[in-house]
C-alpha cells in the first residue's frame, strides 16, 4: 500500500513553504485575507469584521467522528475549530463559536502542537474548521508543525467565501477542500450570510479549489487524501436554490465531485428574526434536493439520510 504524501511536504521539500507564508502573512497588515478586504492591520492586532487580530482562536480541538466518512474512518477526523469567521450567517450551526468567538487565542507553535497531538491520536487527518479568516495564520503553524514531522492531509473546512488570491496561494499547501455552498444567488445569500455577493464569490472558489487538487480520491482503506467535498445545508423553503448549487457542480465543477446533502439545520442563533426560516426543513424539501442532485448529473452523493442529529 502506497502512503500518501500531502501536498505541503512536497511545496515544503521544493523549498517553495516560507515563501508562501510570507506572502501569506503579508495580506493582514491591510487584511485582504479574505473578500471583504477590510484593510485593517491585523499585524498590529487591529480588527475587523471577522473579529480576529494577529492571534487566531481556537475553540477546541478533538478526533471528530460526526464528519464524513471519507474523513472519518476508524481514528476520527482531526478537527480544530476556529474561532470568528468571515461570514455571520444569522443561522450559523455553531454561533457561539462564529458569532461570539469563543476560545482562546493561540501562538503558532501551540496550534502546531495541536496539529501534532491530532496525529499521535490517529487522525487520519488535519480538518481546520472556519478557515478563510485567518489563513496566514494557519500556513505558519502548519510550515512549523511539518518540520517538526506532520504527515497528515489538511481539510480546508470552509463556508465558501475565500478570496481567489488567497486560495491560490495556498496551491500545494491544501490537500481536500470542503466547501460548504450555502447559497447561489447573491440576493438570497445577502439576506442571511451578512455579505452581497456570496454566490458569486463561492462559485469562482470552488472552480479554484477544484482546480488544485481534482475530484476527491479515496484511498484503498476507504479514507479521503485529496480533492473536493462539497457541502450543502438544506434550508426551508429554498430548493429551488439548492438545485442551482446542484447544477452548477455537475456542470462547471465534475459529476464526479463528492456532494454531502445534509439535514440537520434547525433555526438557531438569530433565525427566529426571520419567519422564513424559522422551521426546520420538511422531508419533502431534503429529497427535493436529493432529486435535483441526481437529476443534474452528479454521482457521488453521500449517502443523503433525512433526520434530525
Amino acid at each position: 500500500m502506497e502512503q500518501y504524501t500531502p501536498l505541503y511536504l512536497k511545496t515544503l521539500e521544493q523549498g517553495q513553504f516560507p515563501a508562501r507564508v510570507r506572502k501569506l502573512k503579508s495580506l493582514l497588515k491591510r487584511c485582504r485575507v479574505c473578500p471583504r478586504n477590510c484593510a485593517v492591520n491585523r499585524l498590529t492586532d487591529e480588527t475587523g469584521d471577522c473579529g480576529i487580530g494577529r492571534l487566531p482562536r481556537v475553540s477546541s480541538y478533538f478526533p471528530h467522528f460526526g464528519e464524513e466518512a471519507p474523513l472519518v474512518g476508524w481514528s476520527g477526523s482531526g478537527t480544530i475549530f476556529m474561532a470568528g469567521c468571515n461570514l455571520l450567517c444569522v443561522f450559523c450551526q455553531n454561533y457561539e463559536i462564529s458569532h461570539l468567538r469563543e476560545g482562546r487565542a493561540v501562538i503558532n507553535e501551540r496550534l502546531a502542537r495541536m496539529m501534532l497531538e491530532l496525529q499521535d491520536a490517529g487522525c487520519h487527518n488535519i480538518n481546520i474548521v472556519t478557515p478563510s479568516h485567518v489563513v496566514p495564520q494557519i500556513a505558519e503553524a502548519l510550515l512549523l508543525a511539518a518540520q517538526k514531522g506532520l504527515r497528515l492531509p489538511l481539510v480546508y473546512n470552509t463556508g465558501a467565501y475565500d478570496s481567489l488570491h488567497t486560495l491560490r496561494l495556498l496551491d500545494g499547501l491544501v490537500d481536500i477542500y470542503m466547501p460548504d455552498f450555502k447559497f447561489y444567488d447573491d440576493a438570497l445569500a445577502a439576506r442571511y450570510t451578512g455579505v452581497k455577493d456570496y454566490g458569486t464569490v463561492a462559485r469562482a472558489a470552488i472552480k479554484e479549489m477544484h482546480r488544485q487538487v481534482g475530484d476527491l480520491v479515496i484511498n484503498e482503506r476507504g479514507i479521503a487524501v485529496r480533492g473536493l467535498l462539497v457541502r450543502h445545508l438544506v434550508m426551508p423553503g429554498m430548493t429551488g436554490d439548492a438545485g442551482k448549487i446542484m447544477k452548477f457542480l455537475a456542470e462547471e465543477i465534475s459529476t464526479k465531485t463528492y456532494v454531502n446533502i445534509m439535514a440537520q439545520y434547525r433555526p438557531v442563533g438569530e433565525a427566529h428574526r426571520y419567519r422564513e426560516i424559522d422551521r426546520r426543513p420538511s422531508s419533502a424539501e431534503f429529497a427535493a434536493v436529493v432529486k435535483a442532485a441526481r437529476e443534474s448529473g452528479l454521482q457521488r452523493l453521500d449517502k443523503p439520510t433525512f433526520g434530525w442529529w
